[in-house]
């Protein structure tokens, strides 16, 4: 029996791109959730990928170009908030979680594992916390 060609089609879904206006709002959403976690300076240009020096220029509102990659860490980082704001109802719980320590991660707290410094530690924190919020 010979293999047969599947025919296949484009998704009918394809996600609009993130604007740079979209981008900037988001990195101003980001900043002030890093203030909420109380996190350095440094830890906040590790998990957005930048020298501290840019970030810090950044966060007094002089943004420069956002990349793609930068804007799927601010998209994840957002989502990851969006999610432990579903699963606590307490913001003081919510913002807490990020530092405590996780069974999950083999006792280390999500901002460990994002510190790893890979969009892919994000990655790993959010389908976590997107897990846990259950299909909300």
């Amino acid at each position: 029996m010979a293999l047969q060609p599947i025919t296949t089609r484009a998704p009918d879904f394809v996600p609009d791109l993130i604007t740079d206006e979209e981008g900037g709002a988001m990195l101003r959403a980001v900043v002030n959730l890093f203030g909420k976690w109380q996190i350095t300076d440094e830890e906040a240009a590790v998990l957005l990928d930048l020298p501290v020096r840019t970030y810090r220029r950044w966060k007094a509102g002089q943004p420069g170009r956002l990349n793609r990659d930068l804007k799927a860490r601010l998209s994840n980082l957002l989502g990851i908030h969006k999610a432990l704001r579903i699963i606590f109802t307490d913001p003081n719980r919510t913002y807490a979680w990020i530092k405590a320590q996780n069974a999950a991660f083999d006792g280390r707290s999500a901002l460990d594992v994002m510190l790893g410094g890979e969009l892919t530690d994000l990655m790993r924190v959010r389908r976590y916390v997107d897990a846990e919020r259950g299909a909300w």
